[in-house]
């Protein structure tokens, strides 16, 4: 066996032995795998919820969003323009629930509005036009 061909051996055994190791770290789930609780609302600045305005257009049922969700007559979910594809949100107006939701499409929403609700959960909230809602970003229970 050449030199080159030694080392060569020696390097893709080396890469394999790092590659077993990431994967190991990566899918080890210590013992707080076994306590985590359900995704519960987290705030910040203090424990704040924040306030904005937030509506509902008709939807287009049938039309698939840039976050890759369908709308349907049944989704829950709210439009963002700043907030990226996937984030999970806690919303609630006035004597309402909080509601667990998702952010199902990035892109522009009304002038004035910081959110667009599908047509389902604006009826869930309970809100009729634009209306101010509370929001706070949902997060997992610590372990």
């Amino acid at each position: 066996m050449s030199p080159a061909l030694a080392q060569r051996e020696i390097a893709l055994a080396a890469v394999a032995l790092l590659a077993a190791i990431v994967s190991l770290a990566l899918t080890s789930h210590g013992s707080s795998a076994k306590t985590r609780g359900l995704i519960q609302p987290i705030t910040l600045q203090g424990g704040q919820w924040r306030t904005s305005l937030a509506g509902a257009s008709p939807a287009r049922y049938g039309r698939r969003t840039n976050c890759d969700i369908v709308i349907e007559p049944g989704t829950i979910g709210v439009g963002s323009s700043v907030l990226p594809c996937g984030v999970k949100l806690y919303f609630a107006y006035g004597s309402s629930p909080q509601i667990l939701t998702q952010v199902i499409e990035h892109r522009p929403v009304p002038p004035g509005r910081t959110f667009e609700l599908t047509p389902r959960l604006a009826e869930k909230l309970g809100i009729d036009g634009v209306q101010k809602v509370r929001w706070v970003f949902a997060g997992t229970t610590p372990g």
